[in-house]
């Protein structure tokens, strides 16, 4: 995948604001994008030349009439790139709380901490969220006793850090699922790489895969519009007593997400934020 060819479409939003073009991703989600950064006043979006359509692309949109802003958007072929070099530039490693490394498998030499992850994405660029990835393993690092033994869900896995995370600490069986099928491929292949294969299994799908299981801990760093479409389904498959971990939105978020919650019955216990970021625990 290293010399693979991508087109960049870039949405322009009237007025820009970080909810709205969250509103964007969340209409478009249903392509096969790998990935979305926003710059002002610009959502750009990135997706495999052959899987690119044009047409599929102009309804979908069509559809983001009436939220109260204006789209306009042009794709341009980004030539065959090395994404992993990009990707290396880019990623940081991630010490959380002095208790958990995030780092990928081209960072040497860090110190050891109690629990350390390596993760290599097959993906073209990161999310850059880092800040929900961290109040989400700061949150399950918090909860250790609730995960030890139990059944943990990782929904929107991604590059599975929650789902390995979890594992290491000794959860008793993980699953991921997240909708972008390099995304699950990439989950296993991480959970492999980090020796904990053997309790983690990934699928590629939304939230109706959730009917075949239930779960003790429910993890879920999306975005605010796919958490207030979901949240019930998560509410059903959790079991009593069980917790859910959100994150993906911002503080002022928090009502609209914590009053969905709450009328699934799920109860409010505590949140966490950072640079305007939001992490919320509840309990069923």
């Amino acid at each position: 995948m290293n010399s693979q060819e991508y087109i960049e479409v870039a949405i322009k939003i009237a007025p820009f604001s970080e909810e709205n073009a969250e509103i964007v991703t969340a209409e478009i989600s249903e392509l096969p994008f790998e990935s979305f950064s926003s710059e002002d006043p610009y959502l750009k979006c990135y997706i495999q030349k052959e899987l690119y359509d044009a047409h599929a692309l102009k309804v979908v949109l069509g559809g983001a009439e009436g939220y109260g802003f204006d789209i306009e958007y042009s794709a341009n072929l980004i030539p065959a790139t090395n994404w992993n070099a990009v990707w290396e530039s880019q990623f940081n490693p991630i010490v959380v709380d002095g208790k958990c490394t995030i780092k990928a498998s081209f960072h040497e030499g860090l110190k050891k901490t109690r629990f350390n992850i390596t993760i290599d994405p097959k993906m073209a660029f990161g999310t850059g969220h880092h800040q929900t990835t961290y109040m989400m393993c700061r949150a399950l690092l918090q909860n250790e006793d609730s995960v030890r033994g139990k059944v943990v869900m990782d929904m929107g896995c991604g590059t599975a850090v929650l789902a390995i995370l979890a594992a290491k600490m000794k959860a008793a069986k993980v699953y991921g699922i997240d909708i972008d099928a390099i995304a699950a491929i990439s989950a296993y292949d991480n959970a492999i790489l980090n020796r904990v294969g053997t309790r983690i299994e990934t699928y590629c799908g939304d939230a109706s895969l959730l009917q075949r299981n239930t779960y003790d801990v429910f993890l879920a760093n999306i975005n605010r519009n796919i958490l207030l479409q979901d949240i019930p389904t998560y509410a059903h498959c959790i079991r009593k007593g069980g917790l859910l971990f959100v994150s993906g939105f911002y503080v002022e978020d928090m009502p609209m997400i914590i009053g969905m919650a709450q009328s699934v019955g799920l109860e409010y216990v505590s949140h966490d934020s950072m640079d305007n970021w939001c992490c919320i625990k509840f309990a069923k």
